[in-house]
């Protein structure tokens, strides 16, 4: 499961404003409104301080976005997909079935009608139906706060293989909060060549750029 767990409310203030039905944003010259859910979806349905970070770096212009196929894995609310569909990408915003719902509404609530065509929302569970994907189809490949549960770690490396090639970007945006963070990083760097890219030292996150290595016989 990829944590579409509720959460009980909690008198931590930290975590209050994911309680909130909606949180508000402001990307690509435009407000954003994303609906949240957690005590229905619990984690996978508010929007997290690695979303908002790559949303920001997207804005940046460090990844050419216009015109280029872009994926998001574990969208939730689809932040991220959201800002780089305004920015100019073709996005394929994925998450698993139970949040589907969701991910339509916050993609009809913000994208306007002349650019939904540039967004498409489809069920994904790392690993699994992975040939309805083009096999390296994807320019840009993005995931904020994707990386968090230890038994996930292999189907996640096997979708990021499937769906990139050696031209591809990952950017991956994670607090590294764990030993396991850390794991999946040692794992990535197996298949792929990864750098830091930014990191955002008032929130703690970290954004990864991943490139697929080339094998020899394709040298």
């Amino acid at each position: 499961m990829m944590a579409l767990v509720p959460y009980e409310q909690t008198s931590l203030p930290v975590l209050s404003k994911f309680h909130d039905a909606s949180a508000e944003f402001y990307f690509a010259n435009q407000r954003l409104r994303l609906t949240q859910d957690w005590r229905r979806l619990g984690v996978a349905a508010v929007v997290w301080d690695a979303a908002i970070v790559l949303s920001m770096y997207l804005e940046l212009g460090e990844i050419e976005l216009r015109g280029k196929p872009a994926i998001e894995l574990g969208a939730g609310t689809g932040l991220v997909g959201i800002v780089a569909a305004l920015l100019g990408a073709n996005v394929t915003i994925t998450d698993r079935e139970p949040a589907m719902e969701l991910l339509r509404a916050n993609v009809r609530d913000n994208v306007s009608p002349e650019q939904q065509g540039a967004v498409t929302v489809s069920e994904l569970t790392w690993g699994e139906g992975l040939e309805r994907y083009p096999k390296g189809g994807y320019d840009i490949i993005l995931g904020a706060d994707i990386v968090y549960l230890v038994e996930t770690f292999p189907a996640l490396l096997q979708t990021l293989e499937h769906l990139s090639s050696d031209r591809t970007a990952v950017l991956l945006s994670c607090r590294i909060r764990y030993d396991r963070d850390t794991a999946f990083l040692n794992m990535l760097r197996q298949k792929f060549s990864v750098e830091e890219v930014h990191y955002d030292a008032q929130r703690d996150i970290h954004i990864y750029k991943a490139v697929k290595r080339q094998n020899k016989e394709e040298l």
